[in-house]
């Protein structure tokens, strides 16, 4: 406990999933959080998005522990809206220390049109960028920058593409942007190692939330069946990790940006940590 004490961290796509429970796990160990998403659909991401209600939740869930928080709602994809709430929480906190840019969609189906990939990119990567770049002024020695990657991001980009597999224009958007967030994070983490911050990202494997358990990614890992129930896409789960798992939980997320998130990490920087349960190994990284 108190691991984070002092410190004030930044979650996107905080209303639920992977951001919420990084929120609830940072604040658990003292820090205070500034809590953003945009609880609101995007129309080429067919599952729907998190809403005001899961945001709230979110908070609650903080203040559970003791901790003060700040929500907003706002979309990465626009910076200048981005940083005028993230300034007026940093005011309202006192500070900012650590950024956790999580915010993530995953449009899936080659029934999408383009605009699935530009959504996907401009959300999975440009939003990491908005909302690692707004966060800089604020910053100081001994700031740590988390960025949410994937195990997509191993995956040559012609299986990713338009017309070829399930994934579809979308799917193309997300491995790419998941592909530059570790030369991106690699590159700022050797530009801000003279101040002192860090910068490292996480890749998980399947993840236990809204993301996977949706019919358009059921299609993806079942394409031989028209309408695939949960039942029958869990069976095809466990072919991505090497160890014998349909999907790592959220939690197994939230302790490596605790870790990375601390001063405990204070000379980590530039990694790229794969969470996958051997995944990555399956895909020759």
């Amino acid at each position: 406990m108190n691991r984070l004490k002092g410190k004030v961290a930044l979650i996107t796509g905080a209303a639920r999933g992977q951001g919420r429970s990084h929120a609830v796990h940072l604040a658990e160990e003292g820090a205070d959080i500034i809590a953003l998403d945009i609880c609101a659909d995007i129309a080429s991401n067919e599952y729907p998005l998190a809403t005001t209600d899961d945001l709230e939740e979110t908070a609650r869930l903080v203040e559970k522990s003791g901790q003060r928080v700040v929500t907003g709602v706002v979309d990465v994809r626009d910076r200048t809206a981005l940083k005028l709430v993230l300034d007026d929480a940093v005011a309202q906190l006192g500070g900012l220390h650590v950024v956790v840019a999580n915010a993530g969609i995953c449009p899936q189906g080659n029934h999408i049109p383009y605009r699935g990939f530009v959504d996907a990119f401009d959300v999975d990567f440009l939003g990491v960028v908005n909302t690692v770049h707004v966060s800089l002024d604020h910053l100081t020695a001994g700031g740590s920058v988390i960025a949410t990657g994937s195990i997509a991001g191993l995956v040559d980009q012609k299986d990713l593409a338009t017309g070829g597999g399930p994934q579809g224009p979308g799917g193309a958007g997300y491995g790419l942007a998941k592909k530059m967030i570790r030369e991106y994070t690699k590159a700022l983490a050797l530009t801000l190692s003279p101040h002192s911050i860090r910068v490292n990202a996480v890749h998980p494997t399947n993840v236990n939330t809204d993301m996977l358990h949706n019919l358009p990614m059921y299609k993806v890992f079942r394409p031989d069946l028209p309408e695939p129930t949960r039942e029958e896409a869990e069976v095809v789960f466990p072919i991505l990790q090497a160890m014998p798992t349909p999907w790592v939980e959220v939690d197994d997320i939230s302790h490596a940006v605790v870790y990375l998130a601390s001063d405990e990490s204070r000379f980590v920087t530039g990694q790229q940590l794969f969470i996958d349960a051997g995944a990555g190994l399956k895909l020759g990284m």
